[in-house]
């Protein structure tokens, strides 16, 4: 930043980087005039910011962690992040939380209170979005208990029945295009709907509507389970991004609270390339990325 910015020193960043104490709830008053925070969709979800050459010892964020990129355990620092996608398409994150081993929560501890956290700042989303890491019983009353709508991926050995007493694996289960209606064990009544990958796998997901009447279930087609499939996968992209264009993973410094900001400096920038592209001032989040790299080719 040094390099770029006129009259800036490096020591002026790293000042900057110890003195600020942005919350999340600063996030989210940046963004609340920007986003229709009624009727929307909140997907949850983490990754895990790789510093292979960062010491445990020196920094208590760092830690290891499972690595869905990766596909093995890799030393980092684990980010759980509040994704929301308002009726129109705009897509930010609005609440987030630094895994730290020393607080002594889970993810989905972490979950759990983020979702609490933005009700009460006024937001009003329609349905809630996982993968099926998240998605425990524990959760999902959750979710019910707060009057929203569900849609999760669940293990292929999740607990169900058709009738309401014979329970099998979901995955022991023939389950139509248009999904099927089941009494998932120690919940209720959901829809599952089966998305074969191009590995050939499986995957098994859950639809749930607040309004928990059998006819809504009925009603929900395979074109609103891509739908909702779609807006989860939004979170993944944004993970993508926060890496590859906000820098989040280069930072230089070991201490909690600038390690914080450095977080919230990156996660608003990415709602800024968001807010631009929503306004058609940029094409997608990458385009001011080539923008610079051409210019600095040229």
């Amino acid at each position: 930043m040094a390099r770029i910015l006129e009259d800036l020193s490096h020591d002026s960043v790293n000042r900057f980087l110890l003195r600020e104490q942005y919350e999340p709830k600063d996030l989210f008053i940046e963004l609340r005039p920007h986003i229709n925070l009624s009727g929307g969709t909140l997907s949850g979800d983490d990754t895990v910011i790789d510093k292979p050459y960062s010491d445990p010892n020196l920094t208590e964020l760092i830690g290891y962690f499972w690595s869905g990129k990766h596909h093995r355990v890799v030393k980092g620092i684990q980010l759980i992040i509040l994704y929301y996608t308002d009726p129109s398409g705009k897509s930010v994150p609005v609440n987030y939380r630094i895994y730290n081993k020393l607080e002594g929560k889970t993810k989905n501890d972490y979950l759990r209170e983020m979702i609490t956290e933005v009700l009460a700042w006024g937001m009003q989303p329609y349905t809630v979005t996982t993968d099926a890491w998240y998605s425990s019983r524990e959760n999902l009353r959750f979710i019910r208990d707060k009057g929203l709508g569900l849609f999760m991926g669940i293990a292929k050995n999740r607990s169900c029945s058709i009738n309401g007493r014979d329970y099998t694996q979901v995955q022991n289960l023939e389950i139509p295009e248009e999904g099927l209606i089941v009494h998932l064990k120690s919940f209720g009544k959901v829809k599952v709907f089966q998305k074969v990958f191009k590995n050939g796998e499986p995957r098994y997901y859950i639809i749930f509507l607040p309004e928990a009447e059998e006819d809504a279930l009925i009603a929900i087609t395979r074109l609103e389970f891509k739908a909702l499939h779609s807006i989860h996968w939004g979170i993944e992209c944004h993970h993508r991004a926060i890496k590859q264009v906000c820098g989040i993973e280069q930072f230089m410094v070991r201490t909690t609270e600038a390690i914080k900001t450095h977080f919230f400096s990156a996660i608003r920038a990415f709602t800024q390339l968001e807010l631009m592209r929503a306004e058609e001032l940029i094409e997608n989040w990458y385009e001011l990325q080539r923008n610079l790299s051409q210019q600095q080719c040229s």
